[in-house]
């Protein structure tokens, strides 16, 4: 007896998932795959800067290891705790040591040495310029050093290139807004402020799931077309208004539920601090408050998100990852008290908070 031919798409289907391995679901996995080339640059940013020579067979703390390499404060933490995360550091008790395999394989005085093919693989792959390493000695977005404009705030005057942002900005908030839509008892709200909602994409889901919702989005007033032209397209023109302006500037506007989406990561903490305090003022009583971000756990384990605070920071002058507990500390102090800590697709964990 033969067994029949499985067809071109069970074939395919069959030939494309590795065993053990699960299909690429959520848009951070299809993008850190797309990113996986970050994971050399610590290592080759490590070396660059001399890192494990620095640690030799030493535990040291971050700022004697900040001292001895040479790092800017700005990024160190997170680039060493990067470094911990994929198995080249090892973290106890606050202090770092190499790894048995970075001993062995990563320091120049000894026999296994695997540096010198390694910086020479990575100069025929065009690396000899390395932003990252730049970052981590001067602190610096790309570009802001020399005086030039970062990249991030050049897609604001490309009409070409912040579709393209508009776009990937909706594929985040696209894959948190099923979150979002039940995060709490909505019926229990009328109204909703989103927060820096570019051109509405997750408050067009909010309105659509929850029809007896009215929505505000908060943004720059370049962004007013493409929100008109969104919330059109969704058929939730009706229940959503857009009001041009500057978040830390102008009051927000006043609604039962505050939503800050992918907002406090662009700032530093006193100016996070100050959003949530805005947000308890514009809040109405017994409301809520929503934060959603890419945050960095806890325990600060977990490699992605401290690769994607580093990230920010090579495109944003003032950008870095934040905690969970950072965020809860901010929102208590602003006069919330903090409800529900939940995991959403993209890295991202939703913190609500009440206005009693």
């Amino acid at each position: 007896m033969t067994t029949p031919e499985p067809d071109a798409d069970e074939a395919l289907s069959a030939s494309s998932v590795p065993p053990g391995r699960p299909p690429l679901h959520d848009p951070f996995d299809v993008m850190f795959l797309g990113w996986s080339f970050f994971r050399s640059k610590l290592l080759t940013s490590a070396m660059d800067l001399g890192v494990f020579t620095s640690l030799g067979d030493n535990r040291l703390s971050a700022e004697e290891i900040v001292d001895r390499a040479g790092l800017h404060p700005r990024g160190a933490q997170d680039f060493l705790d990067a470094l911990a995360a994929v198995g080249l550091l090892l973290r106890e008790d606050g202090r770092y040591r190499n790894s048995s395999g970075t001993a062995l394989y990563l320091l120049p005085d000894r026999p296994g040495f695997v540096g010198g093919f390694l910086r020479m693989t990575s100069e025929l792959m065009g690396g000899e310029h390395d932003a990252l390493t730049s970052l981590l000695r001067d602190g610096n977005a790309r570009g802001q050093g020399s005086g030039g404009e970062v990249p991030f705030t050049r897609i604001f005057h490309d009409p070409d290139r912040l579709r393209k942002f508009l776009s990937a900005m909706d594929s985040f908030s696209s894959a948190v807004a099923p979150g979002v839509t039940e995060i709490i008892d909505w019926s229990a709200y009328s109204s909703f402020t989103d927060v820096g909602g570019a051109r509405g994409n997750l408050a067009a889901a909010l309105a659509a799931a929850h029809p007896g919702l009215t929505g505000t989005v908060l943004d720059r007033p370049s962004m007013e077309q493409h929100f008109d032209e969104l919330v059109a397209e969704r058929g939730v023109s009706e229940q959503l208004r857009f009001t041009g302006g500057d978040f830390f500037e102008d009051e927000l506007p006043r609604a039962d539920v505050l939503i800050l989406g992918g907002v406090l990561h662009d700032w530093p903490d006193d100016r996070r601090a100050l959003l949530l305090r805005k947000a308890h003022d514009a809040v109405r009583e017994g409301g809520a408050v929503i934060v959603y971000d890419t945050m960095i756990d806890d325990h600060r384990e977990r490699a992605d998100p401290l690769m994607l605070s580093l990230i920010m920071m090579l495109q944003s002058a003032q950008a870095r990852g934040f905690s969970p507990a950072q965020c809860i500390s901010w929102m208590t102090d602003a006069g919330f008290t903090a409800e529900q800590t939940v995991l959403l697709p993209a890295l991202t964990t939703a913190i609500v908070g009440r206005k009693n």
